[in-house]
Formats: C-alpha cells, structure tokens, sequence
C-alpha cells in the first residue's frame, strides 16, 4: 500500500486513521491507492492495533424521524472517514439501555454517540471514561464527555408567544413522562414543558395551564389528545413537544370533528420533513437535526484524534409558521 502510494508507512497509518497533520494532497494520493488496489482493512486486525474504525449510536427508537434527519448529519459528516456507523436502539427503560450501551462496548467500538440517554450523568461518565463519548439531548455539561442539545427553552418560548400573540388563551401542551434516572431539570421534554408553564403565567395565564404528559409518540400524541379535549372548556390551541406527538394529536382532533386550525391551532417541535408536507403544514420549532447530528459526529471524531477538553454545544433554534396555527377564532 506505502510503495503504491509512493508515501511511507506511517502516512498511510495517519490517513487510516484520520489522524491529524495530514496533508490534503497526502490523504488524496493514499486515498487513490487504497481504491485502485481495492484494499481494506480487517477489522480483527485493526481492534488488535486499538481501533476498529466503528461508532457507536445509541437511540431510545427508531420510529421518530427527527431521529433520522440527526443520523444524516452524522453520517454526511464521517462521510470521507474509515468510519462506519452502528446503530442499536435502546428502548424506552434505563435497563434496555444499559444492556445497549454494553454490547457497544463489547463490540470495541472506537466511540459512542448517545441520543437522548436515560441513564444518569455518572452513569453517561461511567461509558465515557473508557470509551470517548459524546452525548446528544440533555443538557448537562460534563468534563467527561461532549454534549450537543439544542436551545429548548428558546424553542418553547419561541411556540407559545406565537400562539398567545395570534389571541390565544387556552392553550395546552403535550409533554412526556420522565423515565431517567435522576436528572429531570436537564432533560429537552422537562425544559420544555417547564418554559411552557413560565412564558403561560408571565401573561397572566397561569389558571389555563393544562399538561397532558404521555409519550412523543403519535400515540403517545394521539392519547394526549384525547385526553385535552374531553376537557371543559376546549383548549383554543395545543402545543406538542415534539412533531410525532403532534402527528398523533392531528388525527384525535380530525377524530373529534374538529379541524385545524379552524377550532384549534396545533404547533410541535423539530421541524420534520413530514411536518413541511402540504396536507399537514405544521408549525414547529426547527433545530435542525442534520446540524446536530454533524456536530455530534464532528466532535466525536476531534475526541478520537486526541482532544480531551470537554465541548458542550448548544443550536439556536428557529419558528417555522405554517397552516396549522391561526389567530383564536379564524377560520384559517
């Protein structure tokens, strides 16, 4: 491989390994070589070194398509790597998860991306004092590992002025139940819910506050729903915390006779490719899941060439106002 790249060993050593302090012109010619002589490393060999050039992504499911926008990302971003991703999913309880985050470690991946993690912050420490880990979701800062989450406080505020500014007062939210171990004030659904309840009482509406908490699941929406509009008097507006909860909550409200926005505005979070099509037009919070996913990727790469320091990025996001959403009392 050296001799037909016209390089020394331990270049080619570096590009394999992503390594820094390499030449662009140097990983072009290695890169050449390596697609003319059809060579690739056996990954036996290479955990022997201590690298097998895999990563590890930890999801909770894989029915959410934010989830999917953040994997586009990451991928993108280790697109032109030895890298390759392995997802696993870890379910909805802390035990499932655990065993997850095991069999990665088990696997020797080189490092771990966790997506919206159950387990606690010295539990997260535990994985990443062994394997370089970076942690997507909660906000909690760590000299361990690097965090990526977005601004969800901007986000819920972002929602629920834009729903008090259109005259609306009964509004209601759709939140989770929390299911971590120990770290409610630093998980999205929990800021969220929290941020709607704030922004609801400095307007005066603290006596409209009402939260139906099940899953970010369209069923999960879909119950929430149901649940908000056997309620006396209706609410004039639902915000989802996140797009599939508000995909589930579309349907109940159809279900009920209703329509949308005509009887009630509904607005979710994350900004999905679904929520942009034509016949749902939902109004959502975007904090781009595809910037997320290749900061994330980014920094997990930086972590593996050596940085040590640890990073906690936060995504400014932004309102996208569609049909979904209108003035407390029109028609559209």
């Amino acid at each position: 491989m050296a001799s037909h790249a016209q390089v020394s060993t331990t270049a080619v050593s570096k590009v394999l390994r992503n390594a820094y302090g390499v030449s662009a012109a140097m990983r072009d010619r290695v890169r050449a070589a390596i697609d003319e002589l059809g060579y690739r490393p056996h990954n036996a060999a290479r955990a022997m070194r201590g690298r097998t050039f895999t990563i590890g992504v930890l999801l909770p499911h894989i029915n959410n398509p934010f989830f999917g926008e953040i994997l586009d990302g990451l991928m993108e971003q280790l697109g032109g790597t030895d890298y390759q991703a392995i997802l696993i999913q870890g379910g909805r309880d802390p035990q499932g998860e655990h065993r997850a985050i095991d069999a990665l470690v088990d696997r020797q991946v080189d490092g771990i991306l966790m997506i919206a993690p159950l387990g606690s912050k010295a539990e997260l420490e535990e994985v990443a004092a062994g394997t370089p880990t970076v942690v997507l979701g909660p906000h909690e800062k760590s000299a361990v590992y690097d965090s990526v989450h977005d601004d969800d406080e901007a986000g819920a505020e972002l929602v629920v002025e834009h729903l008090i500014a259109l005259g609306h007062r009964r509004i209601a939210h759709i939140g989770q139940r929390d299911a971590s171990r120990g770290r409610p004030a630093a998980l999205l659904h929990t800021i969220r819910e929290r941020t709607y309840r704030r922004v609801m009482a400095e307007h005066g509406l603290a006596g409209e506050i009402a939260v139906a908490a099940t899953s970010y699941t369209e069923a999960g929406g879909h119950a929430a729903a149901r649940e908000l509009l056997a309620r006396d008097p209706l609410p004039t507006a639902i915000f989802a915390g996140a797009d599939l909860a508000a995909f589930g909550a579309l349907a109940a409200v159809y279900e009920a006779g209703l329509t949308v926005p005509g009887d009630i505005s509904l607005a979710g979070y994350d900004n999905t490719r679904m929520a942009g099509l034509a016949h749902i037009s939902l109004t959502t919070v975007d904090q781009d899941g595809a910037i997320l996913g290749r900061t994330a990727a980014r920094l997990l790469l930086e972590r593996l060439a050596g940085r040590s320091a640890a990073v906690d990025f936060s995504l400014s996001p932004t309102l996208i106002v569609r049909r979904s959403t209108a003035r407390s009392g029109s028609p559209c």
